[in-house]
């Protein structure tokens, strides 16, 4: 079960522009172009109290609310205070996906922080935003990426949404099809042509009828309505390692991990080698006890060997000789200079 963190500023560009100007903090302002054919990028939250959005034109904007200011875009000082962001969010997992400056997911399934409680290491992360940076921030909680980027916009600003595993069904439920990724006002209108205007709504459809009514997206459509969101976080960085994992149903001894049980997961390991085509320069493995607590260990080693990865899950075993397993995982590592001599290999 993962466990992923949306993270969402709150109306990012005009709070670090209340931060930087703190006469502006009561008053309705916006970012964006205060021309005639401006466009404003967004507005906090006293202007957003008289109709004022993003995307909307500047125009438009001080029709609905006369008093409001409208400030120029500082997209380098944005970015700089999302890279302050990013160094925070590096202290808790290297699984980060930013979507813009101002949100991204965090996939802390592996974070030992506070004995590994995602709603313990989102609040943290607030906390360390704003003493470090003095902005706001709102984060959904959950075990993937559909619920928790919905969820982080319940109990904004400055809040916090967290959906268990147990609550995920209930809580999709309670949607409107709108808040799933990918359903516009084109495709609202062909749900609401089919009396589908909640996802609970689409829970009696099969797979086929919806594939068969919308392509791709019934696909999409019949998953995220059971909560379901096969998407990893994806930090697009060069990998530095590729490994495999299981989970055992109940928890066992070192002496069942056998033959049979590597294979499997030599096999699953190998498939993603052949995609990632690198040198390997260690091999790694992990356990993890019955209380939760995961040791890992590597060794260099110049390719894959499944025996030696055997005899080192056996020695990380005998660390914690009186607790079960519940999870093993296996994998390799890459390393820079081995991929620097193979490039001069091939050059030659």
């Amino acid at each position: 079960m993962r466990k992923i963190i949306h993270i969402d500023m709150d109306c990012y560009y005009a709070a670090v522009e209340m931060r930087e100007n703190p006469a502006l903090k009561n008053v309705p302002i916006a970012v964006g172009g205060d021309t005639e054919r401006g466009v404003l990028c967004t507005s906090n939250y006293l202007a957003r109290q008289y109709g004022v959005r993003s995307a909307m034109s500047s125009r438009k904007a001080k029709l609905l609310c006369p008093e409001l200011q409208i400030i120029p875009m500082q997209m380098a000082l944005y970015k700089s205070i999302s890279n302050q962001i990013r160094e925070i969010f590096q202290q808790y997992t290297d699984l980060i996906e930013p979507l813009s400056l101002d949100e991204a997911y965090l996939d802390v399934t592996e974070c030992t922080l506070f004995n590994g409680s995602a709603t313990l290491i989102a609040q943290d992360i607030l906390t360390e935003i704003f003493k470090q940076t003095g902005l706001t921030a709102s984060a959904g909680v959950s075990v993937n990426k559909f619920i928790a980027k919905v969820a982080s916009d319940f109990n904004k600003p400055n809040g916090m949404c967290v959906v268990p595993p147990h609550k995920v069904i209930e809580f999709v439920q309670k949607l409107p099809v709108k808040a799933i990724p990918g359903v516009g006002k084109v495709m609202q209108q062909k749900l609401k042509d089919f009396g589908i205007e909640n996802c609970i709504d689409l829970e009696p459809f099969t797979l086929l009828e919806l594939e068969q009514k919308f392509g791709k997206m019934g696909v999409s459509l019949f998953n995220r309505v059971r909560g379901i969101d096969e998407r990893e976080v994806c930090n697009h960085r060069e990998s530095k390692s590729t490994s495999v994992e299981t989970t055992f149903e109940h928890d066992i001894k070192i002496e069942q991990v056998n033959a049979e049980l590597l294979d499997k997961l030599s096999i699953r390991l190998h498939t993603r080698l052949a995609k990632e085509n690198k040198p390997i320069t260690k091999l790694q493995v992990k356990l993890k006890f019955d209380d939760f607590v995961s040791k890992t260990k590597e060794t260099q080693h110049g390719h894959f060997n499944l025996d030696l990865c055997h005899e080192m899950l056996v020695e990380l075993a005998k660390q914690r000789p009186i607790h079960k397993i519940r999870l093993i995982g296996i994998g390799v590592g890459y390393g820079k200079e081995a991929i620097q001599q193979l490039q001069l290999f091939e050059q030659a």
